[in-house]
C-alpha cells in the first residue's frame, strides 16, 4: 500500500480512485492472509506430513501416489491466483479473437485451462514422490523437464507460450505450496535413508515446470 500509495501521489499525481473500496479490501486481505497463516501452522502442515508418513509405513505405492495425485489436483484445481490468470486469459483470449466473445465460451476456456494445469502439478507431484522413493538426483530431472520445456516452446502457438509460462508460475501459491511441501517433508521423514532436508523439498520444483508442458500441449490441441 506504501508503494501504491506513494507512486500514485508523488509520480502519477492523481487522486486515488476508490480510495474506500481499496483501503477495505487491503484490510480484508490483511484480514485473510493472517487467518490463513494460522490455518497452515495449526491444520495443514500437521495433517499433510502425518498423512504421508502413514501412507509411508503403510507401505502401499498406489495409495501413495494416488494420494499425491489427488493432493496436487486439487491444491491446483482452488488456487486462488490460477484461478484469477486463467479468468484473464479468457478474457484476453476473447478479445484477440481466439475464442467466441460469450460467457460461455470464456467459463470452458477458463476451466479448461485450470483443469490443464491441475492436471500437470498433479502429475508432477506423483513423480516427486516417485523421486523420494527412489532416490533419484533432482537436478537431473529438472535439467530433462526443463529441456521438454523448450522443446515445447518451439512447437506451441505464441499466444499460448505466455500464459503456459505464467501457469507454471502462479500454481507455486498459497494453497499449493504448503500442502505439497508438508508431504514432501513427511514422506522423506518416514523413509529410511532419506534426509527430509535433501529429498523432502523439491517438489514445488516439479510442480511449476509440467504445468507449462502442459498447457502448451493444451494450446497445441486448440
Amino acid at each position: 500500500m506504501v508503494v501504491v500509495i506513494g507512486f500514485q501521489l508523488a509520480v502519477i499525481r492523481q487522486p486515488l480512485p476508490n480510495a474506500l473500496e481499496m483501503v477495505s479490501g487491503t484490510l480484508m486481505i490483511v484480514l485473510g492472509l493472517t487467518l490463513f497463516v494460522q490455518g497452515l501452522e495449526q491444520a495443514l502442515f500437521p495433517l499433510g506430513e502425518s498423512m504421508a508418513y502413514a501412507f509411508a509405513r503403510k507401505g502401499s505405492l498406489p495409495w501413495l501416489l494416488a494420494f499425491a495425485f489427488a493432493l496436487g489436483f486439487s491444491t491446483t484445481v482452488a488456487e486462488p491466483a490460477l484461478i484469477a490468470v486463467a479468468d484473464k486469459a479468457s478474457e484476453v483470449a476473447a478479445l484477440g479473437g481466439m475464442i467466441r466473445d460469450s460467457e460461455s465460451s470464456r467459463h470452458h476456456y477458463a476451466l479448461g485451462l485450470r483443469l490443464t494445469v491441475a492436471l500437470g502439478v498433479g502429475f508432477a507431484i506423483v513423480i516427486g514422490v516417485i523421486r523420494i522413493i527412489k532416490g533419484w538426483p533432482l537436478h537431473y530431472l529438472m535439467i530433462l523437464g526443463y529441456v521438454g520445456v523448450v522443446i515445447m516452446t518451439v512447437f506451441a502457438p505464441p499466444e499460448i507460450i505466455g500464459v503456459a509460462y505464467d501457469s507454471g508460475g502462479v500454481t507455486t501459491s498459497t494453497i499449493t505450496v504448503p500442502l505439497v511441501t508438508a508431504l514432501g517433508v513427511g514422506l522423506a521423514s518416514a523413509i529410511k535413508g532419506r534426509n527430509p532436508v535433501v529429498d523432502g523439498f523439491g517438489l514445488i520444483a516439479f510442480a511449476s515446470l509440467t504445468p507449462m508442458i502442459f498447457v502448451m500441449i493444451y494450446g497445441l490441441i486448440l
